[in-house]
């Protein structure tokens, strides 16, 4: 009987204090962010929205990446995460950078979040990491203003990702370079099927772009010659820039309004 693998979220509390190093497992995640917010600038100046003073809520925060970035831009941030380690890292990185961000011990099943509280959601790379997506959705309906903007990131379920995000990042020795079962294929979202969750919990979803890499073959060998070496598995991530693309295979984007 075929037993699907269970996901490992205990690596954010297990590994929290390598949010802020530079050759730490959780700092090659601050690399995803341009590429996230090329595309969030780029919905906020379409929609003429000034971002200075709106209240955002970042949803799996984790070590506070996206937070201090949107803080950056003047938004008054709520960072949320179900790991009490890693707030505690986005707390000490937040006050020793001068920077006023409201940390909250949370998952995102049960916001710590009053009705109506949020002008944008902000929710990326979590929704294949939890069990109910339909309940995590309900609550981000729930917390998000009326004519509130919901963004998100997440990862297509496809032969694709299975190569790329389960046996390339994780399984192979020579190429792998996330921990086994940081993801897990079956707990990944197709945009159609994201789209319905996003409709029953009452958004109106309006665009979902691709979120590729972009590396080369030679950028590929060298990482691969540095694993044959016995370096850490760090090469390969610094070869990898993240930016919106029409390949919606792997990682997608995109975002939906109450």
């Amino acid at each position: 009987m075929f037993v699907p693998e269970t996901i490992n979220n205990t690596i954010y509390e297990d590994l929290a204090d390598t949010w802020w190093q530079e050759a730490g497992f959780l700092q090659s995640l601050k690399a995803l962010n341009p590429g996230r917010f090329i595309y969030l600038d780029k919905l906020l100046s379409e929609q003429g929205i000034d971002p200075t003073q709106l209240a955002v809520i970042d949803i799996g925060c984790g070590g506070g990446y996206a937070s201090e970035h949107m803080a950056k831009m003047g938004m008054q941030v709520t960072g949320v995460d179900p790991s009490e380690a890693s707030i505690r890292a986005a707390r000490e990185h937040a006050l020793a950078t001068g920077l006023e961000i409201d940390y909250r011990l949370g998952a995102g099943e049960s916001l710590p979040m009053e009705d109506n509280s949020c002008d944008i959601a902000f929710c990326c790379d979590v929704l294949e990491h939890v069990d109910d997506v339909q309940q995590v959705l309900k609550e981000i309906h729930r917390v998000v203003k009326p004519g509130g903007v919901f963004f998100f990131d997440t990862i297509n379920r496809t032969a694709f990702s299975w190569l790329v995000m389960i046996k390339l990042a994780q399984d192979i020795p020579l190429t792998r370079f996330m921990p086994r079962n940081t993801h897990v294929w079956h707990m990944f979202i197709k945009p159609k099927e994201l789209n319905d969750f996003l409709l029953k919990a009452g958004f109106s979803p309006r665009d979902i772009t691709g979120f590729a890499p972009g590396f080369s073959a030679k950028a590929l060998l060298r990482a691969a010659v540095s694993r044959l070496k016995g370096e850490p598995p760090g090469a390969l991530r610094r070869e990898i820039t993240m930016g919106p693309s029409s390949m919606k295979a792997g990682l997608y984007m995109g975002w939906a309004q109450k």
